[in-house]
């Protein structure tokens, strides 16, 4: 569903017609923000619920987001991550946009999304991030998405160019296939993962990014987050990716292995003799480990397999959007 205007004109889609649309603005301490966060969404898509989900603001966000016209739910459980798994579980929609309550981003382009999302059975569109003011996207964080997105093409082969954008627009069966298992603001990462490693049809629209009201302050922390986030890259992998993973550590160990046995084949060669028994001890040790590795990456990776195609079973159980089904 778009806007009664774009669903009943002349020539629109049918599969716009009938579907529900929710906006989800996770907030805490947007007392600043969040009023007119709620009233750009609401005039960009008037149809669509939007909801608030409280996380233990400690100043008027609840009371502001009310006066607006939100929807106001709560979640105690501290972090975005545990925010997004709340609003995930507990909304019903077809069509979900999220963004955060920091007016920063462009809710103008909000109805530009959902079409490019239903118009072409997409499961994620992303809103990357566009900004002309130096403020609003600081230099230090422009540089670790850089990174963080580098990082994560390198081991997962394909990527986004904002991988820490807010600004999302989901499926349904994108949103309720979804474990939303972090606790932070690497909820972003796990959503880019989980999109990446189902191969599901996603897309990226360039979206403006302004700067926050004055009286609101970034929750994010450059380095604690950045590190956090980073974390979560390197966890993700090791579960998806087990024989990459623990065969780097296998094939470390052996090359490690290697460099120390050469001395005593030489030795051994010349002499007859193994002199220097706790490096062979060593060696022999270091060569197991390695094997060790690489088997436990070969079996944990038919058990993420089997993992990946129940996920891919319960994902393909509902119907894109704007199938109509």
């Amino acid at each position: 569903m778009s806007t009664r205007s774009e669903r009943d004109a002349p020539g629109a889609p049918a599969a716009w017609q009938g579907l529900r649309v929710a906006v989800l603005l996770p907030c805490y301490n947007e007392e600043a923000a969040v009023g007119q966060t709620v009233a750009g969404f609401r005039a960009a898509l008037p149809e669509a619920r939007i909801y608030v989900y409280d996380n233990n603001s400690t100043d008027r966000t609840r009371e502001v987001a009310a006066a607006a016209g939100a929807i106001v739910r709560t979640e105690r459980m501290q972090g975005k991550g545990h925010v997004v798994r709340r609003m995930f579980a507990d909304v019903e929609a077809d069509v979900y946009v999220i963004a955060d309550g920091d007016a920063t981003y462009e809710a103008g382009a909000a109805p530009e999304l959902v079409r490019r999302l239903v118009d072409e059975q997409l499961d994620m569109v992303v809103g990357a991030r566009k900004s002309e003011i130096e403020q609003a996207y600081r230099r230090g964080h422009r540089l670790g998405n850089r990174l963080l997105t580098g990082i994560l093409a390198r081991l997962f082969g394909r990527t986004f160019s904002d991988i820490l954008s807010g600004y999302r627009v989901f499926s349904r069966r994108f949103v309720k296939s979804f474990p939303a298992l972090a606790r932070g603001f690497e909820t972003e990462t796990e959503i880019s993962v989980h999109a990446l490693e189902l191969a599901m049809p996603v897309a990226e629209i360039v979206t403006a990014y302004g700067a926050r009201p004055e009286g609101s302050q970034s929750k994010l922390s450059t380095w604690r987050d950045g590190w956090r986030i980073m974390g979560t890259i390197v966890h993700l992998f090791r579960i998806e990716r087990p024989v990459l993973f623990y065969g780097s550590f296998s094939l470390a160990l052996a090359a490690l292995a290697v460099v120390l046995a050469i001395p005593l084949a030489v030795t051994y060669a010349q002499t007859g003799l193994v002199p220097r028994f706790p490096t062979a001890i060593l060696i022999t040790g270091l060569m197991v480990v390695a094997f060790l590795s690489f088997a436990a990456g070969l079996i944990l990776d038919t058990v993420v397999r089997g993992r990946r195609e129940v996920r891919r079973l319960h994902y393909l159980a509902l119907p894109a959007p704007g199938t109509g089904a």
